[in-house]
């Protein structure tokens, strides 16, 4: 599988704009969903939305129960705090609405003559559309032309053809949201977000598909949509505005931000982003931390071999299938066998990986049982001599049964299988 770099052309990206926080380092608009049943919720979503800073709402048509288009359109307009993107997306692309096509597509040419500043318009329709405005489209309005793709994501060549067929429609701006399948995917969308030359939103679905729409505030994207509650999206895998802004510092990220994050599978329940993008914030270094939802780590590390994707805490289940991906292994880590820290050299790209999990468990063990039991921290390890009984042989386990071996333990392993656990006492024999 040939490496994907798609760092190559995001130096291009990086405009400083001043905004109500401050000077912000990439112009990615935060796109904020407007899903409702009555057009007065969307009222008062959309107040929601200009509260959460974003910088425009997408007004989901298809989500209305009762809509009479001809008044409801002008009092969206009017009441919208917040530039307006009016989608109408029909069934037959994930959408709500399956009614006549001639009648959702009258919809979107009254919003674009009432004053809507974006319409989205699906490929498959969207020839036929923009010849039927051709010299009747408002200057301020943007279209967008959008493909949806539930199943995969596409070659980066068939991408680059699909760019190039909605460009051919005369759309303003290219949209493609895919599905993810392996967190590699993404790297083909950046690769093709980097590499056009028109406005382009690059969307990528799906828990593996996240850092796409964290991601694209540093490769250029136009715009990433952010949820106003957790678990209320238009597409799968939509993070909250809060945490685009608050967690993953959003706006300051850039073409030279560096991408740090934690590789695993099960990986959503991880507080690291938490401690490390705050950490980052509050020493003023330009780094994001993302969970990493990874199912082969060796074919991740080899597709973003960048040096922009700088380093990596590493969890269940590959802490030991990560030893073998590295150019250079601490030797207590090679001891243990398992690493929980990838750092790339920003020099030559080299992996090189550590564990610290035997330092942070065993210490925060003799913490305890001094501090219990009124131990004098000069009398040695409280372990030395006691019997110290791990629970699962993974790379955490290998990890504690070496630090507790180390200060004098006598090291007992409780495992669910049992050829893990004879696996396991070859290594601590060893």
């Amino acid at each position: 599988m040939a490496t994907l770099n798609p760092l190559i052309a995001s130096s291009s990206v990086g405009l400083k704009m001043e905004t109500g926080g401050g000077m912000r380092k990439n112009p990615t608009l935060i796109c904020a969903p407007i899903m409702a049943d009555s057009i007065d919720k969307m009222v008062i979503q959309m107040a929601k939305a200009k509260a959460s800073t974003a910088d425009l709402v997408e007004i989901r048509l298809d989500s209305l129960k009762s809509f009479n288009p001809s008044e409801d359109l002008k009092l969206l307009i009017q009441q919208c705090p917040l530039p307006t993107l009016f989608t109408y997306r029909p069934v037959w692309e994930g959408g709500q609405y399956d009614g006549d096509e001639k009648e959702r597509l009258d919809v979107l040419r009254l919003a674009m003559e009432l004053g809507a500043d974006y319409i989205d318009v699906e490929l498959k329709v969207a020839d036929d559309f923009i010849k039927s405005i051709n010299g009747k489209k408002p200057e301020k309005t943007k279209v967008i032309v959008s493909s949806h793709n539930y199943q995969n994501t596409p070659s980066v060549l068939e991408l680059g053809n699909l760019v190039a067929r909605i460009q051919s429609t005369g759309a303003d701006i290219v949209k493609i949201a895919t599905t993810a399948l392996e967190i590699t995917d993404v790297a083909r969308i950046f690769q093709i977000m980097v590499h056009t030359q028109v406005p382009i939103i690059g969307i990528v679905m799906g828990e593996r598909g996240l850092i796409s729409r964290i991601l694209c505030g540093k490769f250029g994207g136009y715009l990433t949509f952010g949820t106003l509650e957790a678990g209320v999206v238009s597409a799968p895998g939509q993070p909250t505005i809060e945490d685009l802004l608050n967690l993953y510092n959003f706006r300051q990220l850039g073409p030279d931000t560096k991408v740090y994050g934690i590789i695993g599978k099960p990986v959503g329940h991880s507080k690291s982003p938490i401690l490390y993008n705050q950490a980052f914030k509050s020493a003023g270094f330009n780094g994001v931390y993302v969970h990493l939802l990874v199912d082969d780590v060796a074919k991740f590390l080899q597709t973003y071999s960048s040096t922009d994707f700088a380093g990596f805490s590493c969890t269940i289940p590959h802490k030991e299938a990560a030893v073998k991906c590295c150019d250079e292994v601490d030797p207590i880590a090679k001891s243990i066998g398992a690493v929980n820290c990838i750092i790339r050299s920003q020099n030559d790209g080299k992996l090189f990986g550590y564990n610290t999990d035997y330092v942070g468990a065993i210490s925060a063990i003799e913490d305890g049982l001094r501090a219990r039991y009124d131990i004098n921290s000069s009398a040695g390890s409280p372990l030395a001599g006691k019997l110290f009984v791990v629970i699962g042989a993974g790379g955490a386990g290998k990890a504690l049964a070496y630090g507790a071996k180390q200060k004098g333990a006598r090291v007992v392993i409780a495992n669910r299988t049992y050829g893990m656990a004879l696996s396991f006492l070859a290594w601590h024999s060893s």
